[in-house]
């Protein structure tokens, strides 16, 4: 069954090609838009389209249905086109010509278009609330740990004192900018498209104000030809913020990876979220933290898929729109999954005491000693090649003694500034 089908019988393997995996995805999104036709509903009754009692009939079996499909129940077989023509047929089956009355006034178009916007509202509000669960976490570990030093690096090679304290809270400060695009993503699927129906608006007296206060949009697409455009640029901006937020975990599983292994033995994990190899029995592998890397690497190619998808189109509907639907629900399905591992992970964490006290981190505290001097008075080109020459004479000993110095540390002032910019910024 299709909803546009008229007496032609259709093509069976233009029927799968055009459907592709749509009706998988498309379980996922059945619940909006069983929400965003109760609402349409409601505003049909509102102008006179419908009775009293035909709305009520249509949002009880539309409540049924959106339960079916919260649960898992739902399904689409094979003679459905998508979501939109299996809830219109179980409308109708039960409710007879009022089921045939719910697409009035609503195109495919818009349809589509109010549930996929309001899929990626609650999934971005989803994702956020486990970005502040990975934050809280973060700086929990980051008081907890701040006094306890490790080396800072730069080109690979050791550079300054570094802390725990202030690695783990430099990743939380990065979650900030990440919430930041994930704001400006729900901002942009935050205006309501109901109504535009195939673009170009509908004759009948409907009323858009009403279905914008309905589905909790924030406001309306008032031009009925830029909500249709919409469709592509909100995947786009969606797939950027989980981008951001992919690259910040996937930096972060990278250092995990690094600090984890021998040559480096700065933290570890208990056995149970390691893995062990086929042929060596001593190896506890973080592959945990790999797949999170990889996983959130490839999420970052997403925007660039979705520009190749939508780039140079013209205005109106599009059938290509289809294939950024998958990509999005897996991109929120993989994002979350990292999220949570990462959480799950991350609390048991272990960090080792007293790294830099091995010798060869002598070096990192050089800088302390150097400024030591410019306080005193001497220049600062002075006092650096005399550092210089001391390092290269065997003759510089380092002052190891977190009191000393005050490089790659963090207070609890600036703890607390961090947790008030990230309140700052989910509160906007």
């Amino acid at each position: 069954m299709k909803l546009w089908q008229k007496d032609v019988t259709s093509n069976k393997k233009i029927d799968q090609f055009t459907v592709g995996n749509d009706r998988t995805y498309d379980l996922v999104l059945a619940p909006y838009d069983c929400i965003a036709s109760k609402a349409h509903a409601q505003m049909l009754e509102k102008i006179g389209l419908l009775s009293s009692n035909e709305t009520k009939g249509l949002i009880n079996e539309l409540n049924h249905i959106q339960k079916e499909a919260e649960e898992g129940k739902f399904k689409i077989e094979n003679e459905f086109e998508d979501m939109h023509s299996k809830i219109e047929f179980l409308l109708t089956k039960k409710l007879g010509d009022v089921g045939k009355k719910i697409h009035t006034a609503r195109s495919r178009n818009d349809q589509v278009l109010v549930a996929i916007q309001l899929y990626i509202k609650t999934e971005l509000g989803e994702v956020k609330n486990e970005v502040q669960n990975l934050f809280n976490l973060l700086l929990k570990l980051a008081e907890k740990h701040k006094n306890d030093l490790m080396p800072g690096y730069t080109h690979m090679q050791i550079a300054m004192p570094s802390s725990f304290g202030l690695w783990f809270s430099a990743y939380a400060e990065s979650l900030i900018d990440d919430v930041s695009f994930l704001n400006t993503a729900q901002k942009l699927a935050d205006q309501n498209p109901l109504g535009s129906a195939a673009g170009f608006g509908s004759s009948f007296p409907i009323d858009r104000n009403f279905t914008t206060e309905k589905l909790e949009f924030n406001t309306l697409k008032y031009n009925v030809i830029a909500s249709q455009m919409g469709r592509g640029k909100i995947e786009k901006a969606t797939a950027t913020s989980i981008g951001m937020l992919g690259y910040t975990l996937s930096k972060l599983a990278m250092d995990i990876c690094q600090y984890m292994g021998q040559d480096f033995d700065f933290i570890s994990f208990p056995e149970e979220l390691t893995t062990g190899s086929s042929i060596m029995p001593h190896k506890k592998n973080p592959d945990v933290f790999e797949l999170i890397r990889g996983k959130c690497n490839m999420l970052q190619g997403l925007p660039q898929q979705l520009t190749l998808l939508t780039s140079n189109l013209p205005s109106g509907y599009h059938r290509e729109m289809q294939l950024a639907k998958g990509p999005i629900i897996e991109a929120f399905q993989e994002i979350k999954a990292c999220l949570e591992l990462m959480n799950f992970s991350l609390a048991k964490i272990k960090v080792r005491q007293n790294i830099t006290d091995d010798t060869k981190y002598d070096y990192l505290f050089s800088v302390d000693t150097l400024n030591e001097w410019v306080n005193a008075g001497i220049p600062f080109r002075e006092a650096y090649q005399k550092m210089s020459s001391d390092i290269t004479k065997g003759k510089f000993k380092p002052k190891r003694d977190l009191n000393h110095t005050h490089i790659g540390s963090i207070g609890n002032l600036q703890l607390e500034a961090i947790r008030e910019k990230m309140k700052l910024i989910q509160s906007l």
